[in-house]
């Protein structure tokens, strides 16, 4: 899996807790700025991160966003104490918000491989062998990106790459409300609900736990070593 190191990569993981959007936004680019910067420089690796974090209710739009899968106004986001953001990453309209698992892996692809098919396929990956944890099968389905259980989506992935250095991710429904997709078509995709591992187990989970199972997860695919 790994391209140009004979070495493990080193992943540093920084757990982020409740963060407001705009925040940790911020700080993804501020981390992607620091390793582009290490690219210029002659060496055999760089800094990558993993961010794991729970936002307050908000709704980001990606590039490719729709206004017909947008159907709140801002009154309502009043109303419902979330907020908005028009962002850079790839995809549609989404909701993060408490209980669901936010991950936001800014690394520096030339150390794995330079190939963002490869990198959704991966991350998707990470999400499917986490669920097992759970007793719960997720898969892929064809031509969409993220992980489904029983015809629902229970990951969404949305990323932004550039010097093949990543930012955004996935968000994982955990213990979400899943009345706050009542107010968009996520991902714009109108045929498919939304589902989360309360729902399905009927009890609400440990998120430090989902983190803990899922950085090993992580690594373990990624083929890395988590500091």
């Amino acid at each position: 899996m790994l391209s140009n190191l004979t070495s493990t990569p080193l992943l540093s993981l920084r757990d982020l807790g409740v963060l407001p959007y705009a925040d940790a936004w911020q700080l993804q680019r501020e981390l992607h700025a620091q390793i582009v910067a290490q690219k210029k420089i002659p060496q055999e690796s760089t800094d990558n991160f993993l961010l794991l974090v729970e936002h307050p209710n908000v709704y980001t739009m990606g590039r490719t966003t729709q206004p017909s899968n947008i159907l709140f106004n801002d009154a309502l986001l009043q109303n419902i104490g979330a907020e908005k953001f028009e962002i850079d990453r790839g995809g549609d309209v989404t909701y993060h918000g408490p209980g669901q698992l936010v991950g936001y892996p800014i690394l520096n692809l030339t150390m794995w491989k330079e190939d963002l098919h490869w990198f959704l396929r991966t991350i998707e990956e990470t999400i499917i062998r986490t669920l097992t944890h759970y007793a719960i099968e997720g898969y892929r389905v064809p031509g969409r990106t993220g992980v489904w259980v029983n015809g629902e989506k229970i990951c969404a992935i949305g990323i932004k790459c550039s010097h093949w250095t990543t930012m955004h991710g996935f968000a994982w429904n955990i213990n979400s409300d899943l009345t706050y997709f009542n107010n968009i078509i996520p991902c714009g995709i109108q045929d498919k609900g939304v589902t989360s591992v309360e729902k399905l187990l009927g009890k609400k989970m440990d998120m430090q736990e989902a983190k803990r199972i899922y950085t090993e997860e992580f690594a373990a695919v990624f083929e890395c070593a988590v500091q």
